[in-house]
């Protein structure tokens, strides 16, 4: 069996941090390293425990969940994959919060087992979007950047002409084995492309991929397809 994935929990609400933190304990392959009540806690806790997924709130006193994942994300090392958690589906600073770093975000009303699958996706190096938190989300956010990031744009530079294709299907929202189809090549060359792009652009995972392909001008706010 592998290690256990180790998380952090953050949250200003006492009952949610306890809450969570006895939800996550009920599964074998989680354990539960540490709290914290603001970001300036959790960038503490992570700098000592070394969580591999945080969960974190968005709004918190002394430091918020955004500055506290830029602090995190910025400090030498891996670090953890943060899973913001916010209790509206439009808010705000989704979009923020994503440029940030976080790799994906859920209510806090989550089902027990959705939030059991997210932190299972993250730890494992996917990106994660409550189903209300959609790419139209992210692309409303993105319109009200209309300028294009210079060293975004540059970075696509160094991408194949497949790898660029591939990172447009990803902001499209598609999954590997769809990339797959709409490319017509098997789902094991998908995955390289991904990884490989990923190595490039220095992203962390397929979120970031998704705000990398809207900063750099490659998918237009409000152009990408449904899935």
């Amino acid at each position: 069996m592998s290690a256990r994935i180790r998380i952090a929990v953050v949250d200003d609400q006492e009952v949610v941090r306890a809450g969570f933190g006895a939800l996550l304990g009920t599964q074998p392959d989680f354990e539960v390293t540490g709290t914290a009540a603001d970001g300036a806690e959790a960038v503490r806790l992570c700098r000592d425990r070394n969580p591999d997924v945080v969960l974190m709130d968005v709004r918190m006193p002394v430091l918020d969940g955004i500055e506290a994942t830029r602090q995190i994300l910025a400090a030498a090392g891996p670090g953890p994959r943060i899973l913001m958690l916010t209790t509206f589906d439009l808010d705000e600073h989704v979009y923020d919060a994503l440029a940030a770093g976080a790799s994906g975000f859920l209510l806090k009303d989550v089902t027990a087992e959705r939030l059991f699958d997210a932190v299972r996706v993250i730890a494992s190096g996917g990106g994660l979007l409550a189903p209300t938190v959609t790419r139209r989300l992210i692309a409303e956010f993105a319109r009200h950047r209309p300028a294009r990031d210079a060293a975004a744009t540059q970075a696509l530079g160094n991408l194949t002409p497949r790898e660029v294709e591939v990172l447009g299907l990803i902001a499209e929202g598609l999954s590997n084995p769809e990339i797959a189809g709409r490319l017509v090549v098997s789902e094991e060359t998908v995955k390289t492309h991904v990884s490989r792009l990923l190595g490039k652009l220095g992203l962390r995972d397929r979120t970031q991929a998704v705000i990398a392909a809207y900063e750099s001008g490659l998918v237009v706010p409000g152009t990408a397809r449904r899935s």
